[in-house]
């Protein structure tokens, strides 16, 4: 993320003076700003949601009678031979 060309907004929130405190000591520990930790925390957070091919995917996969099994007994033979 390019922040230096990124548009930003200004915005508050209410956090409990614990957590502040636990994101400060962290944020220091790893050499960052507050604003940059928490950012960077929340993308991460965004980030993890699967997108909608992964999301048809998963949904074919629990609905589907068809899949094929992987035989563990066999499995290291089949990585060798790649």
């Amino acid at each position: 993320m390019n922040t230096a060309s990124t548009l930003r907004k200004q915005t508050s929130f209410r956090l409990s003076t614990e957590l502040i405190e636990k994101l400060q000591i962290e944020a220091k520990r790893r050499n960052r700003s507050l604003n940059n930790l928490v950012e960077s925390v929340l993308m991460a957070f965004l980030a993890e949601r699967p997108n909608k091919t992964t999301l048809a995917a998963m949904k074919e996969a629990e609905s589907s009678d068809s899949l094929e099994t992987l035989d563990l007994n066999n499995f290291h033979d089949f990585v060798d031979e790649l």
